[in-house]
């Protein structure tokens, strides 16, 4: 009896060896498995940022492309080269979307009707500002640098001018997917973004002037926005 007190006694210290190894074998496998699933959680993000990043910017290199060629056409008057340019613009630029960042906080103070009427208006007011300056450049070309993924799913497409008189500007395009289509949101030039520096134009006038007040500005032809300091990013 006591033989066999004393040989369980012996037993225990490697019965307890055995136990602790097995824990430790359990945790080594629970950890290599938690890694491998990190890391394929994280292998599996990666993928998909670069498939928005490719996705973002094949999109705005075809839409400067088609911009480029239409601006090196020659012996075409600059009211047909401006519808063709408004074609392009107007089917890649999201305008809803743009409108309701323009417009930011006071957006609610816009009917559906108003906020409707403002994004038409807007589209034709960028039209008329920037038409005329765009179709100046005919011998300038552009290269692609990186795009960025930013927080909210949205990319941002660095690019710049080179050749001409606007060689070196740098101009970004944040752009957004949607049901599969990416679509520019804000343009970003020298550091200055359309959407903040139209905000800060309009702001006062709707918070004077409520929306009826900007819509009626908009609807005026001759109508010029007001110098503004526009957010910086």
């Amino acid at each position: 009896m006591t033989m066999i007190f004393i040989t369980s006694m012996m037993k225990k210290p490697t019965l307890e060896k055995e136990t602790v190894t097995g824990v430790s074998r359990r945790l080594l496998h629970y950890g290599l498995g938690l890694a491998m699933a990190i890391f394929a959680t994280t292998s599996a993000t990666a993928a998909a940022t670069d498939a928005a990043g490719a996705g973002a910017r094949a999109m705005v290199e075809s839409m400067v492309g088609k911009i480029l060629v239409e601006l090196a056409k020659e012996g075409i008057a600059d009211e047909v080269k401006i519808k063709s340019l408004e074609a392009i613009v107007f089917t890649e630029f999201d305008f809803k979307s743009i409108s309701r960042l323009v417009l930011a906080r006071n957006v609610k103070k816009f009917s559906d009707e108003q906020l409707s009427e403002f994004t038409e208006l807007f589209k034709v007011y960028l039209s008329r500002s920037y038409g005329s300056r765009l179709i100046r450049y005919a011998n300038e070309d552009v290269v692609f640098k990186n795009a960025r993924v930013e927080k909210r799913g949205d990319v941002t497409v660095m690019t710049a001018i080179v050749g001409g008189s606007a060689d070196g500007i740098e101009m970004n395009y944040r752009v957004r997917g949607r049901d599969g289509t990416w679509r520019v949101i804000d343009v970003t030039i020298e550091g200055i973004s359309l959407v903040s520096n139209f905000r800060s134009q309009f702001k006062d006038i709707v918070n004077r002037d409520q929306p009826e007040g900007l819509l009626s500005r908009l609807r005026d032809k001759t109508f010029v926005a007001p110098d503004s300091e526009p957010e910086k990013k």
